[in-house]
């Protein structure tokens, strides 16, 4: 059971790096043998036992691990995309320049490539009799159900925990609002900021700029 457990933050921990990572810095290079980040995954030039590795891709392929990562992928691309949207102008070019962003996103991202650095990852974590011992649970029944189900449970997790994160800030920038209501003006959550910017550096009358910071959220 121990080692189901410690598999099953592995798997969700994948997940949320892909998240997190991206998201950080969603238009900063990453440095080979770095996972999405300031989190580094083991290199996968270290050599593992052939016969661990295969039970290991095995079992990755039963908990659906790079599918796991493709939609974590997928996700991370989506808010980056986001992200430098909003630092472009709202025009046809910035949006074909922000298409051509995510398209160039998708190709460069080498899943394969992740999929040996979590092998070695399964490596380093657990012993090749536990391996084995993780494809007899995940082979029954209900470690199918698990495996189906954990990619959702980490979809609904990291939803929660936006929306929870969403709220805090709000209710923050509210109350500091109140507290400093003059340098509070300028303060604004959201994705306008870099379109703001970009409209001040356009020489938008300041006026327009101040009214459009106070309209309240």
């Amino acid at each position: 059971m121990k080692a189901v457990l410690a598999l099953v933050i592995i798997y969700v921990g994948t997940f949320f790096l892909v998240i997190q990572g991206a998201s950080r810095n969603p238009a900063q290079a990453v440095p080979p043998g770095t996972a999405l980040g300031n989190t580094a995954l083991p290199q996968a030039n270290s050599p593992v036992d052939p016969a661990k590795e295969a039970d290991i891709r095995s079992l990755m392929e039963l908990v659906g691990a790079r599918e796991l990562v493709e939609d974590g992928e997928n996700t991370a691309i989506q808010q980056s995309r986001e992200k430098v949207l909003a630092t472009l102008p709202n025009s046809d070019k910035g949006q074909v320049f922000v298409n051509a962003f995510a398209a160039s996103c998708q190709k460069k991202f080498d899943v394969n490539q992740l999929t040996d650095q979590i092998v070695a990852v399964y490596d380093k974590h657990f012993t090749d009799e536990e391996i084995k011992g993780l494809l007899q649970f995940y082979g029954s029944p209900l470690g199918q159900r698990v495996a189906a189900e954990m990619p959702k449970i980490g979809r609904e997790t990291q939803a929660a925990t936006r929306a929870a994160s969403a709220k805090a800030a709000k209710e923050a920038l509210a109350e500091m609002k109140q507290q400093s209501p003059q340098m509070g003006q300028w303060a604004r959550l959201g994705n306008g900021q870099g379109q703001g910017r970009w409209q001040q550096r356009r020489g938008q009358p300041l006026q327009q700029q101040t009214a459009r910071q106070q309209d309240p959220q």
